[in-house]
């Protein structure tokens, strides 16, 4: 996995310890830098966005 950092919103913070829970069993042992942030609303009234950054070799 090329994955370095990820960025969560979250409507709901509520929602952190089944999303963690889930983030965790993703990544495994190698888990990139991360935020995570509360906000009001997210496009299509959908309850979590995560944006990802990850390295690739040319």
């Amino acid at each position: 996995d090329h994955t370095v950092k990820v960025m969560i919103y979250l409507t709901d913070m509520n929602n952190f310890a089944e999303f963690n829970e889930i983030y965790t069993e993703y990544f495994g042992k190698s888990l990139p830098a991360r935020a995570c942030v509360e906000v009001n609303r997210l496009p299509k009234d959908v309850k979590i966005e995560i944006e990802a950054v990850a390295l690739c070799s040319d």
